[in-house]
C-alpha cells in the first residue's frame, strides 16, 4: 500500500488579458479496488463564472468550466490524495503471479463481443501493412502463442528497441510513424501498442494518468515520463479482465501507474482542453508541472531540508 499525493499545475501565459472559453479537465483519478481517492482539490484562477462536474462516455470525471472575466494568466492546479494499490497483473486467487492460459488463435466470446467491438477497431491507416507485420512478428509459427508471453514481449520490444522523446503538444504520432522513425512520447508508444494489438483482434484502450517514479538505486534505469502526465494502454483479457501494459517503461501491471482517464483514442483522454480569444500574438507559452510523491518521499524530503538549512532555517524552508 501506498498514499501518493499528485500536484498538477499547467498555466497559460498571455501578452495581455484575453477571453477563455469553455475548459474541459480530467485531472480526477478513476476509483477502483487498486486506487481509493482520499482527497481532490481543484483550484482554478481566474475563478470560473460556472463549474460543473460529468462522467463521459467512458466513466471517466471530466469537470468543466466557464468563464465570465479577462486575464493575461490562466491557471489550473489539481491535488490529490490516494491510496495506491497495485495487483500483479495476472494473479491468482491467492495473489501470486501464475501463467495465465490464454493462447493465439483467439476470439472473444459472443457475450463479450457486443461490448468490445468498438476497442477492437484499428483508428490508423497501415497502408502497406507494415505495423501488422510487427504485431506479427512475435507471433509463433510452430505453435500457440502464449497471451501472457505476447503481450509481455510487444511492452518490452517498445521499451528496450524504441528511443523516448518528450513533446508536451500536439496529437500523437500515427503507428506507422513511430515504427518508422523508432522514437516517440509515451502517447505514441500507447498508440503504437494499442493498434499492434488490435490488428491481431485484442480488444485495448488508451489510459492517461500520472506515473510515480520512486527514488531507485544509481545502477537502475529511471522511469520515463515522470513529471508529466503519462500515458500507456490496457488491453482486455478473458479471466484477467482490463490488464495494463506500460510500453515506455516496460512495466506490464500497474506498478507505479495512476488511472485518471480511459478511451478508445487519445483524443478522448486529454488532461486539459479549451480555447481562449485574442490577438494571435498574445499568447506567451504554457507551463506544466506534475509531482507524484508518496508518504516516504515526502519524509526523507523533510529529513533531507533538516539535515542540509542551518539551525533555525528547517521551518522556514518548510512552511515556504
Amino acid at each position: 500500500m501506498s498514499i501518493l499525493s499528485i500536484r498538477h499545475l499547467t498555466r497559460y501565459r498571455y501578452r495581455k488579458p484575453v477571453g477563455f472559453g469553455e475548459h474541459r479537465m480530467m485531472f480526477r483519478p478513476l476509483e477502483s479496488y487498486d486506487q481509493r481517492l482520499i482527497s481532490a482539490d481543484l483550484v482554478i484562477g481566474p475563478e470560473p463564472c460556472l463549474i460543473r462536474n460529468v462522467h463521459d462516455v467512458f466513466g471517466n470525471c471530466v469537470a468543466i468550466a466557464r468563464f465570465a472575466e479577462r486575464a493575461s494568466e490562466l491557471s489550473f492546479e489539481s491535488r490529490v490524495t490516494l491510496d495506491h494499490r497495485p495487483l500483479p497483473a495476472f494473479a491468482g486467487v491467492d495473489g501470486e503471479i501464475e501463467a495465465y492460459g490464454g493462447t493465439m488463435p483467439f476470439a472473444y466470446s459472443p457475450e463479450d463481443m457486443p461490448d468490445l467491438l468498438r476497442s477492437m477497431e484499428r483508428q490508423y491507416p497501415d497502408p502497406d501493412g507494415a505495423l501488422e507485420r510487427w504485431a506479427r512478428s512475435f507471433l509463433r509459427h510452430d505453435g500457440r502463442t502464449s497471451l501472457q508471453t505476447l503481450l509481455a514481449e510487444i511492452t518490452q520490444a517498445i521499451y528496450s528497441e524504441f528511443r523516448y522523446a518528450t513533446r508536451l503538444q500536439g496529437a500523437a504520432q500515427s503507428p506507422a510513424e513511430t515504427l518508422a522513425w523508432r522514437t516517440g512520447t509515451c502517447r505514441d508508444f500507447a498508440v503504437l501498442m494499442m493498434e499492434a494489438v488490435r490488428t491481431l483482434g485484442l480488444a485495448a484502450q488508451f489510459v492517461s494518468g500520472y506515473l510515480y517514479c520512486p527514488p531507485r538505486p544509481a545502477d537502475l534505469p529511471v522511469k520515463l515520463g515522470g513529471g508529466h502526465t503519462h500515458a500507456w494502454v490496457r488491453v482486455y483479457l478473458p479471466v484477467c479482465g482490463w490488464v495494463e501494459f506500460d510500453p515506455t517503461n516496460g512495466i506490464v501491471g500497474n506498478t507505479d501507474l495512476i488511472r485518471v482517464a480511459i478511451a478508445r483514442d487519445p483524443r478522448q483522454a486529454l488532461p486539459l482542453s479549451g480555447g481562449w480569444s485574442g490577438e494571435a500574438g498574445d499568447y506567451l507559452g504554457m507551463d506544466v508541472e506534475v509531482e507524484v510523491l508518496s508518504e516516504h518521499d515526502r519524509v526523507g524530503t523533510r529529513a533531507a531540508l533538516h539535515g542540509s538549512q542551518p539551525p533555525g532555517q528547517a521551518d522556514v524552508a518548510l512552511a515556504s
